[in-house]
Formats: C-alpha cells, structure tokens, sequence
C-alpha cells in the first residue's frame, strides 16, 4: 500500500514591522530570520492587519504580494497623472516600463476607469481643444496626435467633431498672421507657402481657403488660380 504525504504550508509569525527609511509609505515585516517575509505598502498593512505577533501563512503571503503589487501600480498612476490628464494608454506604457506585470497593470488600470479618474473621451475633447487655442493647429493634425496617443479613432473623432469651427477658422488666421511674416518670394509664391503649411498644421481645405481670401495679407490683392480650389478641396 502506498502511503500517501500531505505537505504541510509553510508559515511565519510576525516578529516586526519596520518603516522604510527612503519609502515612507513602504513597511518591511520581519520573522525569525533577519530576512522580511513580506514588504507592503502602508494601506495594504493595515487593510490586512498586519502586526506584530500575527500568523501568516504561505498562501496569505502571495495573496498579500498580489493586492500589494497591484495597488502599488494604483497609487504609481495617480502619482504619474499628478496634475497633468493622460490616456489610458499612456499610462499603461508607464507602468510596463516601471516592470509591473500585464494583470496588474491592467487592474490599475481599470480602477482607475471605474473611478473617472482615467477618461479617454474627457481628455480627447479637453486635448482638442486647448491644441486648437494654443498651438493653433487644425482638426487632421489633432486627430493623428490623439491617436499617437492611444485614443481610440471614435473618441478622437468624436472630440474632433465637437470643434467650433469658428474658433478653428479664427486659429487658422492667427497661425497664418505668424507664418506670413517670415515668407520668402513673391506674393503669389508665398500665399502658396502659407496655404501648404496651414493644410500640413492640419486645417481642413475650406478652412484655409476662407483664410487665404480673407486675411490681409500685408494688402496684395493677387487671388488664388482655380487650380488652387482644387487643391484645397483635396
């Protein structure tokens, strides 16, 4: 008859819990080797009651390394976002780059979700905006800069759609104003110029159209051929 050997789990008690000397929030725990069985953050301590004098065993101890890891690539989020707004994205290549594993990384991430504190479509529309009124770029450069990004093509292209075209039309002058000054050529070959570079910042073809004959442009009056229609329309 063969005789069958459960193996007994492993277990320790805590014989001290010392602070972190750097890492405040980190607590060392201690048994009987000079060795800490477990290192955890200060919420973690105490959700788990870790004291002096408790049993801890084999199995408590992955789980309590589990909730710890996770809910340190928690708080590194928060830390990260600080008081700038990123993708979920972004913050996902944050915390693989600090070596988190992929599980956990991901419940970080969808904490932070649940809890509004990541908002893909709230930062494409915030993002959208400020980009237009600040760094006076058009609609097709916004919409490729949010999905380098990580947002998704619906969010950006719902963030996009939502763009005042007023305000873009009045961002598109006011880039144009800047660029006209440091043109070289003729006033024909400029206007040519200028209509490249607002169509590479990104403004639709009407849009740099209504610029083009509407702005004056140091008073030239020279009008843009039919091929220049054309080639806004594109």
């Amino acid at each position: 008859m063969t005789q069958s050997h459960s193996r007994t789990e492993e277990e320790w008690m805590i014989l001290s819990v010392k602070q972190d000397k750097k890492e405040r929030k980190l607590y060392h725990l201690f048994a009987e080797s000079e060795k800490a069985i477990l290192s955890v953050h200060e919420d973690i301590l105490i959700r788990y009651r870790l004291t002096k004098g408790q049993i801890v065993t084999e199995a408590q101890a992955d789980e309590i390394r589990m909730e710890d890891e996770r809910y340190r690539g928690y708080i590194m989020a928060i830390a990260y976002l600080g008081a700038r707004p990123r993708t979920r994205k972004q913050i996902e290549q944050y915390l693989n780059r600090k070596f988190f594993e992929a599980d956990n990384i991901q419940y970080a991430l969808d904490r932070l979700e649940r809890e509004h504190i990541v908002d893909d479509e709230q930062y494409a529309r915030q993002f959208a905006t400020s980009r237009l009124k600040n760094r006076l770029k058009g609609r097709r450069f916004i919409q490729q800069e949010l999905q380098q990004r990580g947002v998704s093509k619906e969010a950006a292209a719902e963030a996009i759609g939502s763009l005042d075209q007023k305000v873009e039309l009045a961002s598109a002058k006011k880039a144009a104003e800047k660029k006209w000054r440091s043109l070289k050529g003729e006033p024909f070959e400029k206007k040519r110029k200028l209509m490249g570079y607002l169509m590479r910042s990104g403004f639709p073809g009407d849009i740099v159209k209504d610029v083009i004959k509407s702005i004056d442009l140091d008073g030239e009056e020279d009008s843009f051929e039919e091929d220049d229609g054309l080639l806004l329309d594109n």
